[in-house]
């Protein structure tokens, strides 16, 4: 299995990170403070970026030098000694398709650039011992590049910041521990050389709810969010729930696209409406979905439309049923829209005590 690390924020600060690790693997050149994995042969590796005009204009630039002008590849982050052989792809100028790197035990180190825009296929059939993303890739296109380490035992990580929210490749390092899985967050205050003026700055020129994911590398804004607002200006401190609060359970389907669920209480003098609890599970079934929500208490649970639909592994039975059948108060139609805009259930079901 191969070892995957991210590094979320920080922008080109942890890209460059990202080019100073895959230089030390290239070359075998280690820093004497460096940690992390190590190989003691030439290794074979990719380098991505989301585009093939960002691979070379960031990615490439970076560990070779300008891909405008080839009499300064070699200025890079792998120096120009360790160059072997640089082959150019073709298509698009100045783009480098292979790099062959001296490695300091003998031999060479193969380097190929790669990107996102290609397609999952183009990243099948390789053996490698390093994979750099750039940038946060499609997980299909993330889980090949895994998949690529897994012969050798080799690492893969990601020098991201997280716009995309609590996307898919995210969501396994947040919630999902491995012991040969990693996060490192930086945030703006590990930038030693801004002083106080030029924080100050940049964050004045985000907008609000991005400055969690620029400045701190929390992915909060993402495909799955319909309003851009900072989760800080609508969170608050855990409290005890009033008994005469009236309560409602609320969920989601999913299997691939996680199932989720969230009980509500509804403070009718201030007319607010509180998150309390919520659960999120891919690739679950109704009965482990059903057993997780139990002990949160008897509650009528609003569905969605698709809660109509049978699914094979419920041997034809609707999904809506299928959680009934597990012992929740499921609410007799699905939860939909007045004309008005107001949510419609049956009066007689709607909340609890």
């Amino acid at each position: 299995m191969g070892t995957d690390v991210p590094s979320a924020s920080g922008g080109i600060r942890c890209m460059v990170c990202g080019v100073a690790e895959l230089a030390m693997h290239l070359t075998g050149r280690y820093a004497d403070w460096w940690a992390g994995k190590r190989f003691d042969k030439p290794v074979r590796a990719w380098a991505a970026g989301v585009t093939n005009e960002s691979t070379r204009d960031v990615v490439q630039e970076k560990l070779i030098g300008p891909p405008s002008d080839d009499s300064k590849w070699g200025t890079g982050l792998i120096p120009k000694a360790a160059l072997a052989e640089v082959a150019p792809a073709r298509g698009l100028p100045g783009m480098i398709d292979t790099v062959a790197v001296k490695h300091a035990s003998g031999g060479n180190s193969m380097l190929q650039f790669k990107s996102y825009e290609r397609g999952r296929e183009k990243w099948q059939g390789a053996a490698l011992e390093v994979v750099w993303f750039d940038e946060e890739p499609p997980e299909d296109i993330y889980t090949e590049g895994l998949t690529r380490t897994n012969e050798t035992g080799g690492a893969v990580y990601v020098t991201f910041t997280p716009l995309q929210g609590a996307s898919e490749v995210v969501q396994r390092f947040l919630n999902v521990s491995h012991p040969d899985r990693h996060i490192v967050q930086a945030t703006i205050d590990d930038a030693g050389h801004f002083t106080a003026e030029d924080k100050a700055k940049i964050i004045g020129s985000y907008k609000k709810h991005e400055l969690a994911a620029r400045t701190k590398g929390v992915p909060l804004m993402g495909s799955g969010l319909i309003f851009p607002i900072n989760e800080d200006l609508i969170s608050c401190e855990r409290r005890d729930i009033p008994k005469h609060w009236p309560r409602l359970g609320a969920m989601d389907f999913g299997w691939t696209h996680p199932f989720a669920a969230v009980e509500l209480a509804w403070d009718r003098d201030t007319d607010t409406v509180y998150v309390v609890r919520c659960h999120r599970l891919s690739e679950a079934t109704p009965i482990m979905h059903a057993a997780a929500v139990k002990p949160w208490g008897k509650l009528p649970w609003a569905w969605p439309r698709d809660g109509n639909r049978e699914t094979l592994e419920g041997a034809g039975i609707a999904l809506a049923k299928q959680y009934a059948a597990q012992g929740l108060d499921m609410i007799d139609e699905h939860a939909q829209f007045e004309p008005d805009g107001h949510v419609r259930f049956r009066a007689d079901r709607t909340l609890s005590r």
